[in-house]
């Protein structure tokens, strides 16, 4: 006769009382399962990428082939697998971007076997419908050309890579963010969200700005790459490059970006923290040239990426909000 182990009140009372890992660690209970903060966050994003995929008729990816960029390809790999994924990724291409990575760009697209839409700068300029700015940067080019293949694709919600601990304008970013029939952003006008509900709806002219990895840290993006053994763009790790000093940064020597008068071009070891116009985007010196070794230098950091690296942030105090407003990332 089998023997049928009666649940003890008394002992489950004993169990609750020992909250310690050792009573719940007994081969009658099954451990608790505990994700870590890399597990969390990967969770969270694959449900916002999900979620707002089902809501919406026509959602695209934003991808530049930057790290954030590579991480939210990498999450909707894993959203939607075995299938691939439902939507099309869009790269609003500046003409000014580093070789390296419109290289990564096109091999990551084949790879994959992706649906690659660019939006490119260099077109308006050379029709006339933008004009080259006096600094010489494009990145604040990028807002018309990104809302025209919006309009054109009817793209009713648009992945981007933003993070809240970039910059401050990012930080005021809901995960899922209304624009307007003109593409604006309205930073006082927000949705709220609650208990992880995220609202995509909009009206007919509207969209909505979905930004999975929001909570994330640059740590947490390269723990996350380290992890999941990501390739990415070989810049990213510490090379031998020709620079001058500008703004207390680093420019690459190149066809968009040469010293001026006073300025005096080294050859040093360099890596960047992100990848913009080669224009605006300083390198910094580093000898971190793995993910393990980026992982501890990112780590002991004082400045964020944005703060260390993007001269056309340092335009204003407003300057990224400002973009923001007008309808760029």
């Amino acid at each position: 006769m089998t023997v049928t182990e009666v649940p003890s009140p008394a002992r489950d009372q004993t169990l609750r009382a020992d909250a310690s890992p050792a009573a719940y660690s007994t081969p009658e209970r099954e451990p608790a399962r505990r994700l870590t903060q890399l597990d969390a966050l990967e969770a969270e994003s694959i449900q916002v990428i999900r979620e707002i995929a089902a809501e919406l008729e026509r959602p695209a990816l934003l991808f530049s082939g930057g790290k954030d960029s590579v991480v939210m390809l990498h999450l909707a790999v894993k959203a939607f697998w075995p299938a691939p994924i439902p939507f099309p990724v869009l790269h609003v291409d500046t003409g000014h971007n580093f070789p390296e990575v419109l290289a990564y760009r096109d091999e990551t697209v084949e790879r994959l076997g992706l649906r690659l839409e660019v939006a490119s700068v260099q077109d308006y300029i050379d029709d006339g419908r933008l004009r080259e700015r006096a600094d010489g940067t494009r990145n604040p080019l990028q807002t018309i050309p990104l809302l025209d293949a919006i309009n054109e694709h009817r793209f009713g919600g648009v992945f981007g890579g933003g993070r809240r601990d970039e910059e401050k304008a990012r930080a005021k970013e809901r995960i899922v963010s209304l624009r307007d029939e003109f593409g604006q952003w309205d930073p006082k006008n927000q949705r709220p969200e609650l208990w992880n509900l995220y609202n995509p709806r909009h009206r007919p002219g509207e969209h909505v700005r979905v930004f999975p990895i929001s909570n994330w840290t640059e740590l947490d993006i390269w723990r996350y790459i380290e992890r999941e053994d990501m390739p990415l763009a070989p810049l990213y790790y510490a090379h031998e490059r020709d620079v001058f000093q500008r703004d207390g940064m680093w420019l690459a020597v190149g066809p968009v970006s040469q010293p001026r008068e006073g300025e005096t071009v080294e050859r040093r070891v360099v890596r960047y923290r992100t990848v913009g116009d080669m224009s605006c985007t300083g390198a910094v010196d580093s000898p971190a040239a793995t993910n393990a070794e980026i992982v501890a230098e990112v780590a002991a950091s004082t400045l964020t990426e944005r703060g260390a690296t993007r001269a056309d942030d340092r335009i204003s105090e407003a300057a990224m909000e400002d973009r923001k407003k007008e309808g760029y990332f």
